[in-house]
């Protein structure tokens, strides 16, 4: 190493210290090891690396070398900035409120919602279950764009959410739809790879950048409530670090949020898919998390969700074709037990589903990885989207392996639905409060 430089390469320090690159990110998102961003690029200031080798992980003197930390946005910290006190993270637990009276039928409302990162429109689905109007969904995923058009009556814009001409297109979409009208709901689910607990968590996963442009939407859009979903992983990353970051984001752009996990068999959607949900509103209403209407022995079956389907004929107008196997491949899907997977490694991939319990997560994949129960072979389009709570109206485009994909990444329909009747509970009772 060029010790008459001051600034390192991720890849020059990771050779000088004979460690791997994704070992270094670690430590720059973790805040151990001082960087600066130039670009898209992180480069390593020779001070803060002096300061990593003589403090971490050996130094006993707590008063040796002060480090530059960074968020996982990779934003300087402010010096002497301390964790959220225990008051401070009870004020973000759930507010819990039934909404099983109205759980049936809907009654329709006046309350508006624009889809960030919509994807094929599951939660736009649930959103409109719930009584409330689209107004526009944005995603970039082509065949996504083309099944949302397909089942939604409202605005689509298809595109990359960074770049200016889209944006505009967006914001002069919401502007018609509106009408003059106020725009109740910000929802959406920024792209959750990067911050997923499958990856490495690193500090300079381009895709966190996507959280960004939610923020930056909110606080040109001004909704009065603003929904947000994600992986559950999200709430342990950087021991809590990435929660609290959005809702210190969000209280600064004038919104008081709330955050739980939410589980979809919890609101008769048949599998067990959990994911965090932030709700937060800038009118000074209650945010409301759905009470789950089920208990876990109430739980609606992979069994009585697709077994009429057994027995359907192939059906590609209605994304029912059955994928044929090798024989040997079906051999080992028809012996391999319930609950299990078929690859040793793989926890969630290519796992069968039980018949007789809620199944587990639906995967995003390019040729399926969630088995049928009763057959030798994996689960068709349609009875992914039966487990996801999709109605049998709502038709998927495109070629089979993207359908699958667009079902994987969807949020089910009836946990939106559930999160919708919630957020329409917090309005109505501060309309009541002001009247």
């Amino acid at each position: 190493m060029d010790k008459t430089k001051e600034f390192y390469s991720i890849s020059e320090v990771a050779e000088h210290l004979s460690v791997s690159i994704k070992t270094i990110r670690r430590h720059i998102a973790a805040g151990t090891l001082g960087s600066i961003k130039v670009g898209n690029v992180y480069r390593i200031p020779k001070e803060a690396l002096n300061n990593f080798i003589n403090t971490y992980p050996d130094s006993k003197d707590p008063n040796v070398g002060t480090q530059i930390r960074y968020n996982i946005m990779g934003e300087k910290e402010e010096p002497g900035k301390t964790e959220s006190s225990t008051s401070e993270a009870n004020s973000h637990l759930p507010n819990w409120v039934d909404i099983s009276k109205e759980w049936k039928k809907p009654k329709k409302s006046s309350l508006t919602y624009v889809d960030l990162f919509c994807g094929a429109g599951g939660l736009s689905k649930g959103l409109e279950m719930s009584g409330m109007e689209g107004v526009c969904g944005l995603d970039w995923f082509k065949e996504a764009g083309m099944t949302y058009r397909r089942n939604f009556h409202h605005r689509h814009v298809e595109g990359d959410i960074t770049l200016p001409e889209v944006k505009k297109d967006f914001y002069d979409s919401v502007k018609k739809g509106l009408k003059g009208r106020q725009l109740t709901v910000v929802a959406g689910g920024f792209p959750c790879q990067g911050f997923s607990m499958a990856g490495n968590r690193i500090v300079d996963d381009p895709r966190n950048s996507l959280y960004k442009e939610m923020l930056e939407i909110v606080k040109t859009l001004q909704p009065e409530f603003v929904v947000c979903e994600n992986v559950v992983g999200l709430r342990t990353m950087l021991n809590g670090g990435v929660e609290r970051k959005i809702l210190a984001d969000f209280e600064e752009a004038g919104y008081k949020m709330n955050v739980t996990t939410l589980c979809a068999a919890d609101y008769h959607t048949p599998q067990k898919r959990q994911r965090v949900i932030f709700i937060g509103n800038r009118i000074g209403a209650k945010n409301y998390h759905p009470k789950p209407i089920l208990t876990k022995e109430q739980y609606k079956t992979t069994g009585e969700a697709i077994a009429d389907l057994m027995t359907h004929p192939e059906d590609p107008a209605f994304n029912h074709v059955p994928t044929k196997h090798r024989q040997d491949m079906a051999e080992r899907m028809l012996a391999l037990p319930e609950g299990q997977s078929l690859y040793k490694g793989y926890s969630d991939a290519w796992k069968k589903c039980p018949w007789n319990e809620a199944s587990c997560t639906i995967k995003e994949n390019h040729g399926g990885v969630n088995i049928h129960p009763k057959l030798p072979r994996v689960l068709t389009a349609r009875e992914m989207a039966r487990l996801q709570s999709f109605p049998d109206d709502f038709i998927f485009e495109g070629p089979k392996n993207k359908q699958l994909v667009q079902l994987g990444n969807a949020v089910p329909p009836l946990l939106a639905k559930a999160i919708g009747l919630a957020v329409r509970k917090a309005y109505a009772e501060k309309k009541n409060e002001e009247k």
